[in-house]
């Protein structure tokens, strides 16, 4: 159906909705408030840290709760996983279990061998291209670096080009992403959204998409189950389903089954990869338009690892500058641009942080890019080692050039809305190897 098709059933069924809204608020005893219209309702937009803290300190538990949506409640498995199922009992048990039996720091950092040899592989791809002085599309390789990171953390290998995934994975993925991030009429006009969705073909999109992921998790699951008894399997889908053995004896509240294990790996995809992937693209991004930013902060790591060849999650915690300019990468991307808050908001400025008394771990309501409050998220640290690793060993083993003579100015700060605040354009730079943290030139 056309575009103009849609909006033309909207209008006809605005009546019937207005009278339906009007049925069901009768009797109703609600607190005095703005009149609403049938679709555009009394909204209060949070943009000030203030405003935040009462939200998320102050009323935390009144706004913690989440709205039931059509998309998030078929991918989750009727609101089985811990990000779109609402505030519950139900929901703190789960979270319990996801913060203790998955991203807790000893497990996470099991999973460091991981990054660190996803991280090498992607060093030594970009070396290949910089041989031949030709642009790199940073932002695919850092995706398909983070998922391939996140691949061999859940499932315990990598399924891109696996005989196993048929070749289908991120194809599968990507479409996830795309409905999850899609609008969705249901969510907005809860009387006759279904037929709209019917019509325009998303609620079909959205079965194939569901089964299509049900379909990928049940192999997975099926292939663990095939070979529980061998030692060597430590990756995330291992200990969901040891939970699911044991969930009667030690969550009595949460009766485990496979269907949570498949909402939980829905979470960590969604939620996980191309949020980190995108971080590390907008920081090269911002860092190839402030060459000043670019050139300290490789001195820094430089200086600090000399001709060791590679930066290890052990080294991290001595990058005091790169730990700035990732702040201010999160502080923009996504926005937090309020003028009250911080001086030059628009202007790329580490610096800023130098104090350190400003973090990203929801205290700070002036930017928490992680959430704050009972809804903060619960792999932060997982994401922040991923993002950390990657961005200081590209910085390490690289100097970057813009491509086709193209000067600071040109590079495309362009954001486009979904899922996550992506670059709209990719992000292409040119590598230039460098032997002992010094350049070949």
């Amino acid at each position: 159906m056309s575009v103009y098709g849609v909006l033309l059933l909207c209008l006809l069924l605005l009546p019937l909705l207005f009278l339906m809204m009007k049925k069901k608020k009768q009797g109703k005893n609600l607190p005095p408030g703005p009149p609403k219209l049938p679709i555009i309702v009394p909204t209060v937009v949070v943009s000030s840290a203030e405003t935040a803290r009462q939200v998320l300190k102050d009323h935390d538990l009144e706004s913690c709760s989440r709205p039931l949506l059509v998309s998030g409640g078929k991918l989750s498995y009727n609101y089985l996983d811990i990000g779109f199922s609402p505030y519950s009992s139900y929901w703190r048990e789960m979270r319990k279990i996801c913060v203790l039996e998955l991203f807790s720091n000893k497990r996470v950092q099991s999973f460091r061998f991981i990054r660190e040899q996803e991280v090498d592989l992607l060093i030594d791809s970009i070396s290949e291209s910089s041989e031949l002085s030709s642009p790199v599309d940073l932002s695919e390789k850092v995706l398909s670096l983070i998922a391939s990171m996140t691949c061999r953390t859940a499932f315990g290998k990598k399924f891109q080009g696996n005989e196993f995934d048929e070749g289908n994975f991120e194809e599968i993925f990507h479409e996830a992403v795309a409905v999850v991030g899609a609008f969705t009429a249901s969510d907005f006009l809860p009387y006759v959204g279904w037929i709209i969705d019917r019509l325009t073909g998303f609620h079909d999109r959205l079965e194939k998409s569901f089964n299509h992921l049900d379909g990928f998790y049940q192999k997975v699951i099926d292939q663990h189950l095939n070979i529980k008894h061998e030692e060597d399997q430590q990756d995330l889908v291992a200990e969901l389903l040891k939970l699911v053995e044991r969930s009667q004896t030690e969550y009595g509240e949460v009766q485990f089954t496979q269907d949570h294990v498949k909402a939980i790996l829905m979470d960590i995809f969604l939620a996980g990869v191309e949020t980190t992937a995108t971080t590390i693209t907008w920081a090269m991004a911002h860092l190839s338009k402030e060459p000043r930013v670019m050139k300290k902060v490789q001195e820094e790591i430089r200086n600090c690892i000399g001709n060791k060849g590679k930066v290890t999650e052990g080294d991290i915690e001595q990058f005091k500058y790169l730990k700035m300019v990732m702040k201010e990468t999160l502080r923009l991307n996504p926005p937090g641009r309020d003028p009250d808050s911080w001086k030059f908001p628009e202007e790329f400025i580490p610096e800023r942080f130098e104090d350190g008394s400003i973090d990203y771990k929801g205290q700070n309501f002036e930017f928490f890019p992680f959430g704050a409050g009972r809804r903060g998220c619960p792999g932060m640290n997982l994401g922040l080692n991923m993002v950390e690793l990657a961005l200081a060993n590209l910085l390490y083993c690289f100097d970057w050039k813009l491509p086709n003579g193209m000067k600071e100015e040109d590079v495309d700060m362009e954001e486009m809305a979904g899922l996550v605040l992506y670059k709209k354009v990719p992000l292409k730079l040119v590598p230039v190897r460098c032997i002992t943290g010094l350049s070949k030139d």
